[in-house]
């Protein structure tokens, strides 16, 4: 496979998540460096975090494993336990099934990278730690609903 031109892959914005929390990873890009490079069975993201940006909303994986490495800049690793500095070069991984909800947060001033290595199972879940919401992929379909599978408030959970 040839070198990927990193300059020559999309930046993807914006958030599936439904109203009203897709508005809460504003400042949040990823470059899909797995998919530029044809890869299919993990994937692999440069996440940019502007300041005061969030990567997710705290979440966990139930049948995917998932890496992550700082490469430029800081953020803040928040997981069930508390909070921990990432500085650049601090890696952490999330096993599949550990329900301990993680996403990370730049409260700096400038922008924050880190690289997200990740296994893609024909089928999963992940849920949501802080609020009522799960999300089944299945089929590149992504469907929310809430913790007990019920449906989620008119307007959330649509197809993203």
């Amino acid at each position: 496979m040839p070198k990927i031109d990193i300059d020559r892959v999309l930046v993807k914005t914006g958030s599936i998540y439904p109203p009203p929390y897709d508005a809460m990873m504003a400042g949040r890009t990823s470059l899909r460096l797995g998919q530029a490079g044809g890869l299919t069975q993990f994937g692999v993201n440069l996440v940019t975090l502007a300041p005061g940006a969030l990567s997710s909303l705290r979440h966990w994986h139930a049948e995917e494993d998932e890496f992550v490495m700082v490469t430029e800049g800081e953020c803040v690793l928040i997981e069930d336990a508390g909070e921990t500095l990432m500085r650049a070069g601090d890696c952490a991984a999330f096993p599949a099934g550990v329900p301990d909800g993680h996403h990370f947060v730049n409260r700096s001033a400038t922008p924050a990278r880190f690289l997200v290595v990740g296994s893609r199972a024909a089928r999963e879940v992940a849920t949501y730690s802080d609020i009522d919401m799960m999300v089944t992929v299945e089929g590149g379909r992504a469907a929310f609903t809430r913790k007990d599978g019920g449906p989620l408030a008119a307007g959330e959970g649509k197809d993203g």
